[in-house]
């Protein structure tokens, strides 16, 4: 039984919504970001990079609290405003061939707690402590988690209704994104929504394993400050997009490593023989076009990698690619066991990076490029299912959201 709940949303005002809204903070160049905060007052990346008003980099909790002024100002100017009902808002992504619908909601960290809430992926305890930290210095959560589940007929007939009417939003960035947004506040309707999801059993993280860490901890802590504490404050939830699966877009993560690990090229290409049948191709970029079969780029040439039929599956974990990239060359030959911090190893991610991947090797930054498909959404279910976690950089998922759309306040 999945609990979703409406809550009552700060928001940017209609006609600063497509100045407000922000990409996320990670995703701008240093001179993009630069930018946006000198010409763009109403960007909400003023509020998490407060520092710029004094030019000045601040970080630790003396950022946090400048975090909740530069909030409390855009709300005392009238950038933001607090709505006086509870609602779910639905929030439609599109560019080109690509449409995501889903809906701004708050989710239980009972939810998270009893394994409604299913994860793929592990967190760092320092990052779980450190935004638990901020989010209870500013008192918000800008950035919604990342959820999907099964496709359900009832939720879908009453998106289709609502956005029958005219969205409260809708805007185009500067990246060709349209983005609209439609407010859901009637009780009936909330009320179907709520208990549609009543009757699901289980909730997909697809982004957002460190947020909703951060919130279970953050919850925690307030239980044992607040004497009174009945479960229904608004920081026993979190703020979640929820999203069918059919609507979210799964890529995969390219693998780099600097060197063969003291390995020669013929070396190398003999260790690999061991659980794969090794084909050099003439075909440049060359993808994988099955599960199990890897591209790799080494010294100029495309490889097919094809995982040998007597290799063992003992569970979920062991049929990922990523993980079976992990266990038969990055770790066993290369002797790369930290797939997170290991420096020499690198990611990389989007629609040309089979090309930039052969690049880097050509220009002799790494030695070697592996390309792999994308992991499936049956793939990641079944992962969280049996409990399991996911290699880092296994998947990259869309759509990512704009930041300061939807503000819940805890």
């Amino acid at each position: 039984m999945a609990v979703v709940r409406p809550f009552k949303a700060i928001r940017p005002t209609r006609d600063k919504v497509s100045f407000v809204a922000s990409r996320s903070y990670e995703e701008y160049s240093d001179e993009e970001l630069k930018s946006v905060l000198q010409y763009n007052p109403f960007s909400f990346l003023h509020i998490i990079n407060p520092g710029f008003k004094f030019h000045k980099s601040i970080t630790g909790k003396d950022r946090f609290h400048l975090v909740r002024n530069r909030y409390l100002e855009f709300l005392e100017e009238n950038t933001l405003q607090k709505e006086e009902e509870a609602s779910f808002y639905l929030y439609q992504i599109e560019k080109d061939d690509f449409k995501s619908l889903g809906f701004f909601c708050a989710c239980s960290v009972s939810d998270y707690r009893n394994d409604i809430i299913k994860k793929h992926e592990d967190t760092i305890k320092q990052r779980e402590e450190l935004f638990a930290d901020y989010l209870h210095t500013v008192g918000f959560n800008a950035e919604p988690v990342l959820m999907t589940y099964a496709d359900n007929s009832a939720v879908w007939e009453i998106f289709q209704e609502e956005i029958q009417r005219k969205p409260m939003y809708d805007f185009t960035t500067t990246d060709r994104f349209n983005h609209s947004l439609w407010k859901i506040s009637n009780k009936k309707t909330l009320t179907r929504l709520e208990t549609a999801f009543a009757q699901m059993d289980a909730l997909y993280i697809a982004d957002g394993h460190h947020r909703s860490a951060s919130s279970n901890l953050l919850a925690k802590q307030m239980e044992s400050e607040n004497k009174g504490h009945t479960g229904n404050e608004p920081y026993n939830y979190f703020m979640a997009y929820l999203i069918p699966e059919s609507q979210i877009r799964i890529y995969e993560f390219n693998r780099m490593v600097k060197d063969l690990n003291g390995y020669s090229k013929e070396e190398f290409l003999i260790q690999l023989d061991e659980h794969f049948r090794i084909e050099k191709q003439e075909e440049a970029p060359l993808k994988p076009s099955k599960k199990h079969q890897f591209s790799m780029y080494l010294d100029g040439d495309f490889y097919s990698l094809y995982l040998r039929t007597n290799y063992i599956f003992s569970d979920a974990l062991s049929r990922l690619d990523t993980q079976i990239l992990y266990k038969t060359i990055l770790e066993p030959i290369l002797g790369i066991t930290d797939l997170r911090n290991d420096e020499r190893i690198s990611y990389g991610h989007g629609k040309n990076n089979l090309i930039q991947m052969k690049d880097n090797v050509d220009k002799g930054k790494f030695a070697v490029g592996f390309s792999l498909l994308p992991t499936t959404i049956e793939e990641i279910k079944a992962i969280a299912n049996a409990g399991l976690v996911m290699p880092p950089k296994s998947t990259y998922i869309e759509p990512k959201l704009r930041s300061g759309l939807a503000i819940y306040e805890l």
